[in-house]
């Protein structure tokens, strides 16, 4: 089993994206700005295109794997208010924005009443001060 999640270490580090290929694409990026300064033609100006392409391919496709995942979450937590809160604070919940649920999925089904009155009174309007205020967390082990 997967060491138990909390605050501190709940950010999802994917090795091959985080450690080889972003460090690829940046080390090939200066590169081929250190070649166009060195040498002014089409081609290394082509070449340098092309590595922008790449990083903007990169960061496109973790956004949108980031989006999804966000939507899902979104669902699930829209469905577990169904069971865990009053029919009145669950359509309040619902209507929240989608990063303040996001954080309250940490929240144990005993302390999400407690923590979304907390969010809709203002008291609490961030994702890290929501999650700050998490004392019995839920972790989430499937993420991207």
């Amino acid at each position: 089993m997967p060491e138990t999640q909390n605050y501190k270490n709940h950010t999802r580090w994917y090795p091959l994206v985080h450690f080889v290929i972003t460090p690829i694409l940046v080390i090939n990026l200066v590169w081929q700005i250190v070649a166009l300064s060195q040498e002014k033609t089409w081609d290394r100006a082509e070449s340098l295109l092309v590595a922008v392409a790449l990083m903007l391919m990169s960061l496109a496709s973790r956004i949108q794997a980031l989006r999804a995942q966000d939507r899902v979450i979104r669902l699930e937590e829209r469905l577990r208010y169904r069971v865990v809160l009053s029919p009145e604070l669950n359509g309040k919940a619902s209507a929240l924005p989608t990063g303040q649920i996001i954080a309250l999925r940490f929240a144990s089904d005993q302390e999400l009443p407690g923590l979304i009155e907390r969010v809709l009174s203002g008291e609490l309007k961030t994702g890290k001060e929501i999650k700050l205020a998490v004392q019995n967390w839920r972790g989430d082990y499937l993420r991207v």
